[in-house]
């Protein structure tokens, strides 16, 4: 496969090894930890298998609870908590050599006509997603040509994402910045018409750019990096259906960061400004030595 979405919906179709486990591949890629949205769509996977397809996830809420290594198969085992009238509920435990790396609880709901509605309109006005440049060609057009890595990289990447605001390279460039980031994302191809595989595709894109909006105050989020940050937990509500193969703007802000931790919250938008998706998480930071 050489469509970066088909090889996520590849690694998203889980292998059953029993009536409630499942295994996920984990690609040999050269990054310290697996990449947290992958094994938390992967968890979401395989508590959607479990059920009987009819009630979509309204909510999850996960830890990570240990780096996951690059290459090595994670099993997913789900405990059936509950299957109510209306929700059914499900516990995922990720499992690599032995030691559990994650832990995820899904709610499902079936679907109802709510008695009233409301939603707060987007907090902020962007630019279109298609008038806007994409990383690779704004890294681009700031260093001359792609550095390999990154260019490996981009070839790679499963989602085209371009950030509203641009990139800001240099400590002057980020004096006085607020907290707060917005990108436009959609996968970089078809991914069929499974609900379960959209809403687990937008789970991996939501651990992707979050935690910018903690790092922006701190440091350029694009050159060499002073900090390290890992996710530590992550929590999701779904509003509505959605396409994640279709444009959706994910709203980021930073409303706190202190004692090491910082917290990172969003808001997941279609282009007509419904809200899709809110999602909350926080991230550890440490200084790099030197």
């Amino acid at each position: 496969m050489t469509n970066p979405a088909e090889r996520l919906v590849d690694l998203l179709d889980l292998e059953q090894i029993e009536v409630n486990i499942f295994r996920g591949r984990s690609p040999h890629e050269s990054l310290q930890r697996v990449f947290g949205g992958q094994v938390a769509g992967q968890a979401l996977v395989a508590a959607g298998r479990t059920t009987d397809g009819e009630r979509p996830v309204h909510s999850l809420h996960a830890y990570f609870l240990r780096p996951g290594i690059p290459g090595v198969p994670i099993v997913y085992q789900v405990e059936r908590v509950r299957d109510g009238r209306s929700f059914t509920t499900r516990r995922v435990t990720a499992v690599q050599q032995g030691r559990t790396i994650f832990n995820l609880t899904a709610s499902f709901h079936k679907a109802e006509e709510g008695d009233f509605e409301h939603q707060l309109p987007p907090a902020r006005t962007v630019p279109d997603p298609e008038s806007l440049p994409t990383v690779a060609q704004e890294v681009r057009e700031h260093l001359g040509e792609l550095p390999e890595a990154l260019e490996r990289m981009a070839r790679r990447q499963p989602f085209d994402i371009r950030y509203a605001d641009r990139l800001r390279w240099s400590d002057e460039e980020i004096k006085a910045a607020e907290p707060r980031s917005a990108v436009w994302m959609r996968a970089v191809g078809p991914l069929g018409d499974d609900p379960l595989v959209h809403t687990c595709a937008l789970t991996y894109a939501s651990d992707m750019t979050l935690l910018d909006a903690v790092r922006i105050p701190v440091e350029p989020l694009w050159g060499r990096r002073g900090f390290d940050m890992a996710s530590l937990d992550h929590a999701m509500w779904f509003h509505r259906p959605f396409r994640a193969d279709e444009w959706f703007l994910y709203d980021q802000e930073s409303p706190i960061a202190v004692g090491g931790r910082g917290l990172a919250r969003g808001c997941i938008y279609d282009l007509r400004g419904r809200l899709l998706v809110s999602v909350v998480q926080e991230g550890l930071f440490r200084r790099l030595d030197g």
